[in-house]
């Protein structure tokens, strides 16, 4: 069954659909949409190969004709060059503010896609097709939109909300295991930022969802997506409550940017090392009990997924190096880092008067494991 989320924004409200078999309906879902019966599609390598021709097919089946560009798989797209390679293809098709672009893929596709349109002639409209788990329940929803620069990851950006999200269940079984558990660490943030319950769930449930269970899946998106709809819903542009949705990213885009934005670590892996570094600088503050970040550890470690810096190959910069990367992060106001602290699990909160040595004295300890 096709279950749905609706983003209540007035004029830019969308729904998010989450079932299996989206991708071969999606020709019936996006149709109503339209002003001419033509779509554009912006996919990568190897969801091309997987999924683009059953895409097209589902188009046709619904009387729609398609076009698509194909980019190359990885962070590195969400770049210049890719964005530029966008919009000039958009504008040589000579798609217009009414048309509809499709972002196939996952996050770096549906940011660099949605920054595009947002661009592009004032904005044109996009739906967004998720490929990844960490796609579906976090970067396809919101209408945050951007690319990354040698400065820091998405420094460049836009709030540009999809008209439309499909989230098909059915491809998450393509994903290979390390791409699917790097999503799952959004799906823990959930939890961990704002609902112990969920959490707990998670726990109890993790490694049968990880093992393909089709409607704990199901019901891991749906989950992650309502938390992120109605905390968007409060908070568009990020003025308060949406930071919370930071939890672990002022850690993980500082690693991020330290390994290159490469395969050396993926996005949702910097975000699991970095809820589990938030919540051990949170102990270190005395905000919560040292049993919080041991339970957040034994969950990520049960679930084999990264959690310290020395499952990160290669080196990584010295402790100064790390606090520098931090103070590019989007998050930095007056010069001052702002982290997403807890109180205990499901306790998140924005907190703008961290001792920079006690951040040192968390990043000592972490690189530490290392040696």
């Amino acid at each position: 069954m096709m279950q749905t989320v609706h983003v209540a924004l007035g004029e830019r409200a969308y729904d998010v659909h989450i079932g299996a078999g989206l991708i071969a309906q999606a020709g019936a879902q996006v149709a109503p949409l339209l002003r001419r019966p033509k779509l554009w599609i912006v996919t990568e390598t190897n969801v091309a190969a997987l999924h683009l021709d059953a895409l097209q097919d589902g188009l046709r089946q619904a009387g729609l004709m398609s076009e698509a560009l194909i980019l190359p798989a990885g962070e590195g797209t969400k770049s210049w060059p890719y964005l530029i390679q966008v919009v000039e293809w958009l504008l040589a098709e000579k798609v217009e503010r009414r048309d509809v672009v499709i972002a196939f893929g996952g996050g770096v596709i549906g940011d660099l896609v949605g920054f595009a349109c947002a661009i592009l002639r004032r904005g044109v409209r996009f739906v967004q097709l998720p490929t990844s788990l960490l796609a579906q329940v976090d970067s396809s929803v919101g209408g945050k939109t951007g690319i990354n620069t040698a400065h820091g990851k998405n420094l460049v950006g836009a709030f540009h909300q999809p008209s439309l999200v499909l989230a098909d269940i059915d491809v998450l079984g393509t994903l290979a295991p390390r791409d699917f558990l790097a999503g799952y660490g959004e799906v823990v943030k959930y939890g961990l930022l704002g609902d112990a319950g969920f959490f707990d769930w998670l726990e109890q449930n993790g490694p049968a969802l990880a093992g393909g269970d089709a409607g704990l899946r199901a019901e891991a998106v749906r989950h992650s997506v309502q938390m992120k709809a109605d905390i968007v819903v409060r908070d568009e542009t990020e003025q308060g409550d949406r930071a919370l949705l930071n939890l672990g990213h002022t850690f993980g885009h500082a690693l991020e940017a330290a390994t290159g934005y490469s395969d050396r670590l993926l996005h949702g892996e910097g975000v699991a090392i970095g809820c589990a570094l938030a919540f051990a600088l949170s102990a270190r503050l005395g905000l919560c009990a040292q049993e919080e970040p041991s339970r957040v550890r034994a969950h990520l470690s049960k679930m084999k997924m990264k959690l310290d810096l020395s499952d990160i190959a290669g080196d990584l910069p010295d402790t100064d190096g790390l606090l520098a990367l931090m103070g590019q992060d989007k998050k930095v106001v007056d010069g001052q880092l702002r982290f997403i602290l807890a109180r205990g699990i499901g306790q998140a909160f924005v907190a703008a008067d961290v001792p920079r040595d006690v951040v040192r004295d968390v990043l000592h300890d972490a690189l530490g494991v290392r040696s």
